[in-house]
């Protein structure tokens, strides 16, 4: 069973107004942004870390970064590192890989995100599909999941044309 249902399932038990947009297949966070005509700032990018305590996600806008030395810190594990997807792909099963929305509580991992997606009322992110995303207001997304925020992220530079 895909996890949408879910996710809908525990949006709609605790109250919580959301919208379930498709589109066509977008297989990176800034794809998704724009097939959904989006800011990149309210896509929910989820990058899964693997550290010696296990595996976390770290959720930040899609344009932004992940600063690899600010998670180490954060972790305190000098060798914390992006896990590759044959590493996390058993985490999700319900989900297509690199598609799993940023609910660690229902993966039982704990969940990191930077305050930078804070900023708009509402974030959109994967809904466990590379075709479907969830939109919903960004409070609830924190009262929901109760992340950690922590700055581990920073806009990624546009190369300047010559």
């Amino acid at each position: 069973m895909p996890i949408l249902p879910q996710l809908q399932e525990l949006l709609d038990r605790e109250g919580v107004r959301y919208e379930i947009s498709h589109h066509p297949p977008a297989y990176t966070a800034q794809q998704v942004a724009q097939a959904e005509h989006v800011p990149g700032r309210e896509f929910a990018k989820v990058v899964v870390i693997r550290s010696s305590a296990g595996f976390a996600l770290f959720v930040a806008p899609a344009p932004y970064k992940v600063d690899l030395e600010r998670v180490r810190a954060i972790l305190g594990d000098a060798q914390a590192r992006l896990a590759t997807e044959d590493e996390f792909r058993h985490l999700f099963p319900r989900c297509e890989v690199g598609a799993m929305p940023p609910f660690g509580n229902l993966f039982g991992l704990p969940v990191f995100v930077d305050p930078e997606l804070s900023r708009d009322e509402s974030i959109v992110f994967n809904a466990g599909s590379h075709t479907q995303t969830v939109r919903m207001r960004y409070a609830d997304f924190e009262r929901l999941v109760q992340p950690t925020v922590v700055t581990f992220a920073h806009k990624e530079q546009t190369p300047k044309q010559s």
